[in-house]
Parts: structure tokens; sequence; C-alpha cells
């Protein structure tokens, strides 16, 4: 952790402000050049949250006195009294966010376990087409990136917000998994921040970015629509908030699989896993051979698990989610994208914006 980013960071529960009382510091090469970072510390809120950093991230998810409570223990001597007082206020939030939470986490930390940096590429792109595809996804240009403030909200790998950076951009990159700790390790720009964070309490101030991207992420929550209104505040008046998500397909394969997930998704992740490696993934694998697809195995093993194993995965018709932008009263609303499996939508916050 940086401390420059202090300031965009809030309790996830009552969007206070945080202060930072450090443990230890450590060194992180960005570029070739060696950097002092926070690698472990405590963030306070003045209502007696508290949220940890661990391994140079922030874990501003709700419930982090549960995930994290060995380290917390550690640093803290009378965590124990701490952690009631503020129970008896905000337990049923933070019970409600670890629920919610313990089966997404897991999944999506499986999913990108197997995604080796050196070797493959992120939903069959390497890095100039990964670019591209954020650029044509959010209506910019390398040239527009200049200056701006991003927060790209469920980042997965962080391969993304590496290659934006390169372009004079910041960027606050989010994930719900522990994935996030690969991602900030495997980070060499500076101007890339990786914190811990969940979509539904996103752990942000408000109107600090000028673009806010969420790509694939809100269709994995128990309620999209609701998880979009929660980022919103995140925007800038005069910002740009960008959604991707999937919609529905007449496709009878594409169908056929979503009714088999209603079913296995609620299995094991170890025995889904499994499961799909000696049934889906073979026949997955020799389709793909045969129509020229040259995506390497552990590429195709981690869209099968995209796909089969989050808890949720909904799918939305464009003219929906064009709603939610035009009722919270953005201008210029462009669907900017639309693909096999889903399409992309933009929209610029406006100067009476209202959440």
């Amino acid at each position: 952790m940086q401390e420059s980013i202090l300031p965009f960071l809030r309790c996830p529960v009552t969007r206070s402000v945080l202060a930072l009382q450090v443990i230890s510091k450590g060194k992180k090469n960005y570029c070739n050049i060696e950097t002092e970072i926070i690698t472990e510390a405590i963030l306070w809120a003045p209502d007696g949250l508290f949220y940890p950093v661990i391994k140079g991230v922030p874990r501003l998810v709700t419930e982090a006195s549960i995930d994290y409570k060995e380290f917390l223990q550690k640093h803290i001597p009378d965590f124990i009294e701490r952690k009631n007082s503020f129970s008896k206020s905000h337990m049923e939030v933070i019970a409600y966010a670890a629920n919610k939470n313990k089966r997404t986490k897991k999944s999506f930390e499986l999913e990108w376990s197997i995604f080796r940096y050196d070797h493959d590429k992120t939903w069959g792109a390497d890095t100039t087409g990964m670019v591209n595809r954020f650029l044509k996804e959010t209506d910019e240009t390398t040239e527009s990136l200049k200056g701006k403030h991003i927060f790209d909200v469920g980042c997965g790998n962080g391969i993304l917000d590496s290659l934006i950076a390169k372009y004079d951009a910041s960027v606050l990159a989010m994930d719900l998994s522990l994935s996030i700790e690969k991602a900030f390790e495997q980070n060499m720009e500076k101007n890339v921040f990786f914190i811990q964070g969940d979509v539904q309490f996103p752990p942000v101030a408000p109107e600090q970015f000028d673009i806010v991207q969420c790509s694939g992420i809100l269709i994995h929550t128990s309620n999209t629509e609701s998880s979009f209104a929660g980022i919103g505040p995140s925007v800038k008046n005069g910002g740009k908030l960008s959604v991707w998500l999937y919609h529905p397909r007449k496709n009878v394969v594409h169908n056929l699989f979503n009714r088999i997930r209603s079913v296995t998704s609620r299995l094991p992740l170890k025995v889904q896993y499994y499961l799909y490696l000696v049934t889906l993934f073979p026949i997955s694998f020799i389709i793909k051979r045969i129509k020229g697809n040259k995506q390497n195995a552990r590429e195709m093993m981690v869209n099968i698990l995209d796909w089969l194993t989050p808890q949720y995965r909904w799918e939305h018709e464009h003219d929906e989610v064009v709603s939610w932008f035009e009722k919270r009263d953005y201008a210029n609303i462009k669907i900017t994208t639309d693909e096999l499996f889903g399409f992309n939508v933009t929209g610029v916050k406006g100067a009476h914006h209202t959440n």
C-alpha cells in the first residue's frame, strides 16, 4: 500500500474516512525503481470499525474482522472488546456480507489461481487486445486517459490496470477474492493501487473518479441493479460509468449450460473443478481446436469455471440496463460493444445526479 491512496478510501460500512496505523514497511519494485510501501497496517474508522493491510493490500471488505481475525488479534490487543463494541451496531450487515460473499470469494480465487501471468491470455486477448477492448468499451482513447483517475471494480488478475496506467492514468483496482494478492505482486506500475473490496459495499470516497469501469462483475452479485447503483456515487460529476454484462442468447447449448450450472454451482468448489475437468473440458478442448481456437488448456478451464462456478450469473436486456443509467440522470448513454455473450454500456454522470 502507498499512503497516497488513503484519501480515496472509506469504511465500507459507514463510508467514514480512515486513519492509518502503520505496523511494518517494505520495498516493492516499480519499473526497476525500489519504492518503500506499507506492508502491514490497521485502517481505523472513527466509529470503531477497523480493517487490516496485509501483504501490502488494504482488506476493505465489510467482514474483515471475521476473515482476518488472526492478524487483527495479533496486532490489536483489545481486539475482542473492540469487535464486540462495533458488533452491537453493525453485526447484521457484517454477517450479511460474510454470508453472501463466502462462496463468491472462493469461486473467483479458484478461477484466477489457474491463470499463469507469463503464459496465458486474459479472455482470449493479449496485452494489446486487452487495451483495445478497454478503450472500445469505455469509448476512450490512449490520449484521453492521461491524468484521469480510474476505478476498476472487479480487476481479476490486474493485468489491464497495469497496462492502462502506462498512459499516465492513475488506477485504483479492486477485487473481492484473494486473487488481489497476486495482482498486486505482479504489478510494476507505481500509479496502480490494489484493494480488496466488495462491489455492493465499495470502500471508496464519493465523486473521486473520472472513469469507473465494471466489466463482468455486476452480474455475479445477488442483485445487478442494486450493485450498479452502489458504484455510482464514486463517479465524478461529468465522469463516466462503464459496465459490461451478459445478455440472453437464443442458443440451445448456451441455455442448456445455464440450466446445468443452476444445479452444479451448488456443489463444493473442489467437486465442481474435477467434475468439469473430466467432463466439459475435454469436449470443449476438442470443439475449440476443430474451430481453430488456440486457447491453451488453462485459459479454457478459466472460461469454464467463470461460467459455471459463480453463485450468481444474471443476464440482462440492453434496454433494461440503459434504463438504469437514465433513471439515475446519466447523459450520453451508449452501447459501446455488443458481442456474442454480452455488451457494454457507458454513461456520463449528470450535474444533478442522484442515486
